[in-house]
């Protein structure tokens, strides 16, 4: 017996004891609005979430084939195509795959501000509202579909087709939900570990399973791939992510996941000089990246900051701003400092921001993490600030002159050239972008991909052709041609919006509420009928 029709008997059982009151109440329509609302709080949602992450966790560190991927959402009916859009092309399998929440889009497009720049102006709780955004819309994105099911489920029994109801009767009971996890970027924490605890209390409420944070100073927060980022010593980035774990933790969320990103292989300047308790801790080794100059007593001036570096008294170097640089090249080795520090704080997975999309430098980094943590694994961001036509074409292009392969027919700087697009070296380089993630996976422990804004540039991109054609000599034919007539034949849901919207849940709860008096939407005059 299936637990939908286990939630039937149950909820006969619940009116049979209430009596005549309560038997205008259909225990079957009852049993389908639990089944479209099987999640009733976000905390259900991040518990459920968790358990899938932590399991796909597991299963790529058996195989690194199994990675994961996900893309960037700043609205909850991005999230919600996308996942439709997965569903329909993937068997109904969501099977690893994930949403993201970008920081960045968040300040770019979710501010009561206005358009702001990835620098954590923007309110913090846009960012718990937007996770509770995304799964309200997924969740009704079930609903929306187990209620076609129920439909046709109704028409299978009045027909007397048996074989049919168990058909869909059987789609029902093993219905794969539009839920799956989150990766939610919490930026540098908002403020000290406190803010930082009280705004994961609330992502995790909301339904967020897995949180990203950075080892940036909060107050000074810059996007990865721009310049000036400032980090923080790891025992400040540690209390935070000490923060997040109890936040998971008070909230019953045993298996949420903490993913602990390094700026530092951009990030040449600190604000703190570490406070170092003996030689060779964290913070006598942080301290060492910093570029110092040795000086004697009588050398230092008013106000110097000076300290101990293994018997000599050394001065670190001074910006204007008062901030303190790290020595050029160190950019690596503080890398592989933050990461083993990381998860030796409790980080699951680690998130590398690096400044170009190449496997091996990724994995040269990984591979040193790993002979300390054997199953040391990383977020990556496969980011849109990556110009990855001109990347890959001059990887291969530096590939082939070290081989010895004339490339004198190729500009090595203007690689970016159209001219270029069907060239033996622009194919190659493509088939590298294709498979990039399942190489770094496999070279590079990378086991979740993520693109952190592509939906930003794709709504542009989209609008951009639509008010070309729509506005210009096209008219009318510009939607239709470029987005209507494409929705139809590419079997997009949304081409019947009043249905996306909800209609056809509503007609279901009017007649559940009202029976044949119900004064329903989707009747024969609907035009929406004209997509059938």
């Amino acid at each position: 017996m299936s637990l939908y029709s286990n939630d039937i008997e149950l909820v006969q059982a619940v009116i049979a004891a209430r009596g005549k009151s309560w038997e205008a109440i259909d225990a079957e329509s009852v049993a389908r609005m639990r089944a479209q609302n099987k999640f009733q709080t976000g905390l259900d949602i991040a518990k459920y979430t968790a358990d899938i992450m932590r399991a796909d966790m597991e299963a790529y560190d058996a195989d690194s084939s199994k990675y994961t991927q996900s893309l960037g959402c700043w609205h909850g009916f991005i999230g919600q195509q996308k996942m439709i859009s997965i569903k329909k092309h993937f068997g109904g399998s969501t099977e690893r795959r994930y949403l993201y929440l970008s920081g960045w889009m968040v300040a770019a497009l979710r501010s009561d501000f206005g358009p702001l720049p990835d620098q954590s102006m923007h309110e913090k709780t846009s960012v718990p509202a937007l996770i509770e955004e995304l799964y309200t819309f997924l969740r009704q994105a079930d609903a929306r579909e187990l209620g076609a099911l129920f439909r046709e489920l109704d028409t299978a029994r009045e027909a007397g087709d048996s074989a049919k109801q168990a058909e869909i009767q059987d789609k029902i009971d093993n219905h794969q939900t539009h839920v799956v996890p989150i990766i939610a970027d919490i930026d540098a924490g908002f403020g000290n570990e406190e803010a930082t605890y009280l705004l994961a209390r609330k992502m995790i409420e909301a339904g967020a399973c897995c949180l990203q944070i950075e080892n940036q100073v909060a107050d000074e927060k810059q996007c990865g791939h721009q310049d000036g980022k400032v980090t923080v010593p790891h025992a400040d980035f540690h209390a935070k992510l000490r923060a997040l774990r109890y936040a998971f933790l008070e909230l019953g969320v045993d298996n949420g996941v903490i993913v602990a990103r390094t700026d530092s292989l951009g990030a040449g300047l600190t604000k703190e000089i570490a406070v170092v308790k003996e030689p060779g801790d964290a913070g006598d080794i942080y301290n060492s990246f910093l570029d110092v100059e040795e000086i004697a007593v009588e050398d230092m001036q008013q106000g110097d900051v000076v300290f101990n570096k293994n018997g000599k008294l050394v001065r670190p170097k001074r910006l204007p701003s008062g901030l303190y640089q790290f020595r050029k090249g160190t950019g690596e080795d503080r890398c592989v400092f933050d990461c083993i520090g990381a998860l030796n704080a409790g980080a699951d997975l680690l998130w590398i921001e690096t400044e170009k999309p190449h496997v091996g430098q990724i994995g040269g980094m990984v591979n040193r993490v790993r002979e300390v943590i054997p199953n040391a694994k990383l977020v990556y961001n496969n980011s849109p600030s990556f110009n990855w036509t001109l990347n890959f074409r001059q990887q291969v292009f530096d590939a082939w002159s070290d081989a010895g392969k004339d490339v004198s027919a190729y500009i090595r700087a203007d690689l970016m050239n159209a001219e270029y697009d069907d060239t033996e070296l622009a194919v190659v380089a493509d088939d590298k972008i294709r498979t990039f993630q399942a190489d770094a996976a496999r070279d590079a422990g990378i086991f979740h991909h993520l693109i952190t804004l592509p939906t930003y540039h794709t709504a542009a991109l989209s609008t951009d052709n639509l008010a070309k054609e729509y506005f210009g000599a096209q008219g009318m034919l510009g939607y239709v041609a470029g987005v209507q007539r494409k929705e139809i034949r590419q079997g997009i849901a949304c081409v019947k919006h009043q249905n996306m919207a909800g209609s056809d849940m509503g007609d279901d709860h009017k007649e559940y509420f009202a029976g044949e008096n119900a004064l329903k939407a989707s009747g024969k005059d609907n035009t929406m009928n004209q997509f059938s």
